[in-house]
């Protein structure tokens, strides 16, 4: 009988609002229902011809709204019809807030875990994107619940100073081991180098076996394993081998003063023409550069037509034995360090090479 009463004087009180605002929430529902049918299938088909991510995350979005929201959302628009209670129309907002902040949350975090966490062939990278993700929604949900207390007239001015202050407090002291974290998550979205490179960072050198939040593992050739910080990686300069495609060779050597000038004067060219018969080698220049203390000295320059270094050895060597072999043709003789003394007596002079 009371509940009957009470919605007797319910109607006499909003009984023409009361038709208006259950055509509103009829007209909300209808055209929320068309949008997510029709619209949101047309950008989900154009989205799909395009190259971008960042449309597929959109559509993701809106398709995580689901029919529930759009039902509160056009009972709360029928209900703006009726001049309600004060007290009645704070609840209703606070209720609207916290719906629309529940599910913008919801449609961030899948933005952000279609950004965030793709795939990848790198264990330590997916271990990266997953940690940010992780910070990115806390974030957003601490954002979301302080302005839901504030929205209730909750003074939130003492709370974000505490939080504030704690925060500081902590980011001192995990500085080193924050400067690391944030050092990884650089070394893993520009990629400097990756696992299996090989690379050379100051005195040491290896290849790259592990990326960690906090440090990076080489192995060394000689075997070990060498663990350097991540902060000290992005702060110096790292060589990075792998990219290489070709490497660069610059060699010296001298032939003896007594040579023949004829056969000076022709050398580089010969040599030019032996070595440019070597497959994967593309000779630069060869010249007659100086006179050395004991040494008619060339200088050769050449590219190995790869960055392996096993392959610049074995056309080192290659490239060594055609210079033997065209020595050898040609009558030359490779220079050693020697030095002419002459030594006077009593009726001559004598000549000694030590």
């Amino acid at each position: 009988m009371l509940i009957y009463n009470v919605l007797d004087t319910f109607i006499l009180k909003y009984g023409e609002s009361l038709a208006y605002a259950i055509g509103v929430m009829i007209i909300a529902i209808l055209v929320f229902t068309f949008l997510q049918r029709h619209i949101v299938i047309r950008l989900e088909q154009f989205s799909k011809k395009t190259k971008t991510s960042i449309d597929d995350a959109v559509v993701a979005m809106i398709r995580s709204i689901r029919p529930p929201f759009y039902w509160f959302l056009s009972f709360y628009l029928g209900l703006q019809i009726l001049a309600l209670p004060t007290f009645f129309t704070a609840i209703l907002n606070g209720l609207l807030l916290a719906v629309v902040l529940w599910y913008t949350l919801r449609a961030a975090g899948i933005a952000i875990d279609m950004q965030l966490t793709g795939s990848s062939d790198s264990t330590g990278e997916r271990t990266a994107r997953h940690f940010l993700s992780i910070i990115a929604k806390a974030t957003l949900w601490i954002i979301a619940i302080l302005l839901l207390l504030s929205n209730l007239g909750i003074n939130i001015t003492s709370l974000v100073a505490g939080l504030g202050i704690g925060g500081i407090a902590i980011a001192f002291a995990l500085q080193n081991i924050l400067t690391d974290l944030f050092s990884s998550f650089a070394i893993y979205f520009d990629k400097p180098f990756v696992v299996g490179d090989y690379i050379v960072v100051g005195e040491h050198s290896g290849v790259v076996e592990r990326v960690g939040i906090k440090t990076t593992h080489l192995r060394a050739l000689q075997g070990e394993d060498i663990v350097i910080s991540n902060r000290e990686l992005t702060s110096v300069r790292v060589q990075n081998f792998h990219s290489m495609h070709s490497r660069r060779i610059q060699m010296q050597f001298g032939i003896t003063y007594e040579t023949p000038y004829d056969i000076i004067s022709t050398l580089s060219a010969k040599i030019n023409k032996k070595l440019g018969t070597i497959k994967n080698i593309r000779i630069d220049r060869v010249h007659f550069a100086g006179f050395g203390e004991s040494s008619l000295d060339f200088i050769l320059v050449y590219y190995v037509n790869s960055g392996d270094y096993t392959q610049y050895m074995d056309k080192q060597q290659e490239l060594n034995l055609a210079l033997l072999e065209l020595f050898a043709q040609e009558h030359v003789e490779f220079a050693y360090p020697t030095r002419t003394m002459y030594v006077a007596g009593e009726s001559n002079v004598q000549k000694v090479s030590v």
